[in-house]
């Protein structure tokens, strides 16, 4: 709320924070307060567009990429002729660190660029041990089910992601006043605690439910030097409890797709360890991944903030659209893979963006938001996040067959398995038409998988995926141009660049 009623507010709050010596006094400070936050409640709508200085530069960067005549560098990089594996592997939770902290070869620049772990190590840390409280259930085979593979190590790249963008958004351009109910300017007036607690006293009067938030508050309240409900400050950036929660959000949104991936595909193994299905069977893993979704839901409609909710829901819709662009039958000859044009390409890397870029994209997104961000900022937060989605899926892609499955975590040629083409099929397609019918049957038929493995290599198939990926990264870089100068800003620079590097 805006004027003087606004003002009284904000002077309510205050006093309330400090004993008061008259009752009569205090109890107007608290009613003056409740009547101004139902006020700017109610104030708060969709966000009015506020362009930014920056807006026609983003717009910009919003121009396609031309996949299918990506040209590989005359220097390649050697192939590895080491066949799938199921071989295991395990690695520490620090991983997560270590893979943002990957430097490009002996690339100079990438050297000199600050090391993520520098300024959101802490931060990583503590989301990683708070995980677990916010997905304690009070009955122990969910909560061990569904914190399986939170038990083992992963990239982690998604919540490391949402708080670099907090940091680096923390000095842009802001709105005036306030947003939502925990977006503003002022942030010494903002009660971070909201994010753990019930906002419909419907669940609150839940018996279960009721001890389910109990728990999960005063967890969380042990955790974070005993102030989880205090914005961190490194280096005069800035992350608030809002972005914490907002990458523990997303992890769990990453995680449930793992674990409905997994059943989907009939994994083996993930991480190091069983797949959860191997472990617990499909319909244990399947409870458990509606359980982490119906987890992350509760905690996303506590930020109280409408776009960011919009936002991040929306990522569920691109999970299972991506899915069925995956499953889409190939046999058809008006199918959008029938040849290996441009058609496909572009098929291919919309299913790549919905199934991986779209969480990554839209979760540094709503992290600008978090930031009161103006519209040039959040937009270049996206692009950001986009491109460097699907150019960590095309790399993933790749290393499907140039690494073993110890060093990936996984089994290797298993999209071949599943009968998926990805970029370095469709580029070996265009150099060995034979790959064709392969293609359309899906590589279903006895020695196909591996007909299209030696396809492959013998083409330069790899070598254009990495260049594509390159490309994309690039993009994404460039977007970062948009946001001020800063340590955070080098950080993410940083994990771009070793993303083409990256092995697992």
């Amino acid at each position: 709320a805006r004027g003087a009623l606004g003002q009284l507010g904000a002077i309510a709050r205050d006093f309330i924070r400090k004993p008061s010596e008259t009752r009569p006094l205090g109890k107007f400070a608290v009613g003056a307060a409740k009547v101004s936050h139902f006020l700017e409640s109610a104030a708060t709508g969709v966000r009015a567009p506020l362009p930014g200085p920056q807006y026609q530069a983003v717009a910009r960067l919003k121009r396609p990429i031309s996949a299918s005549t990506v040209v590989a560098p005359e220097k390649t990089t050697l192939k590895t002729e080491a066949g799938p594996s199921s071989t295991p592997i395990d690695r520490s939770w620090s991983s997560a660190l270590e893979n943002a902290s990957q430097t490009v070869g002996t690339c100079e620049k990438s050297k000199r660029l600050v090391d993520p772990k520098d300024l959101v190590g802490s931060e990583l840390s503590f989301i990683t041990d708070n995980l677990a409280r916010l997905l304690e259930s009070g009955h122990p085979m969910l909560n061990t089910v569904s914190r399986y593979y939170f038990s083992a190590s992963g990239k982690h790249i998604r919540p490391l992601l949402v708080m670099l963008v907090a940091q680096a958004t923390s000095i842009a351009t802001k709105r005036s006043g306030r947003t939502s109910i925990l977006v503003g300017s002022d942030t010494d007036h903002i009660d971070y605690s909201l994010i753990d607690r019930s906002a419909s006293l419907g669940i609150a009067s839940d018996q279960e439910s009721e001890k389910s938030n109990r728990l999960i508050e005063d967890a969380t309240r042990s955790g974070h030097g005993g102030r989880p409900y205090a914005p961190h400050v490194t280096a005069g950036l800035t992350i608030l409890p809002t972005h914490r929660r907002l990458a523990e959000i997303t992890e769990m949104i990453h995680t449930s797709s793992l674990l409905h991936d997994d059943v989907i595909d009939h994994a083996e193994t993930r991480r190091g360890l069983p797949a959860i299905q191997k472990r617990f069977g499909n319909k244990m893993a399947i409870f458990a991944g509606d359980f982490l979704l119906a987890r992350a839901s509760m905690a996303l409609a506590r930020l109280r903030d409408p776009e960011v909710i919009e936002v991040m829901a929306s990522v569920l819709c691109d999970l299972v659209d991506g899915e069925f662009k995956q499953l889409k039958n190939l046999e058809d000859e008006d199918a959008p893979m029938a040849r290996p044009d441009e058609n496909a390409f572009s098929y291919y890397l919309d299913k790549t963006y919905l199934k991986t870029g779209s969480l990554v994209a839209k979760s540094c997104r709503s992290s600008a938001i978090l930031s009161n961000s103006t519209d040039d900022i959040v937009e270049a937060a996206y692009i950001y996040g986009r491109n460097l989605g699907i150019a960590f899926q095309l790399i993933d892609d790749l290393l499907d067959f140039t690494v073993s499955s110890a060093e990936f975590g996984k089994p290797v040629g298993a999209d071949l398995e599943l009968g998926l083409a990805t970029a370095p099929v469709l580029y070996a397609w265009q150099e060995y038409p034979e790959l064709g019918p392969l293609v359309a049957r899906k590589f279903s038929e006895q020695g196909d998988v591996s007909k299209a493995w030696e396809l492959v290599h013998a083409s330069k198939g790899i070598e254009r995926t990495r260049e594509l990926a390159r490309h994309y990264m690039e993009r994404a870089c460039e977007a970062l141009a948009i946001l001020p100068p800063s340590s955070a800003r080098d950080a993410l620079e940083r994990v771009a660049l070793s993303v083409l590097t990256r092995t697992k």
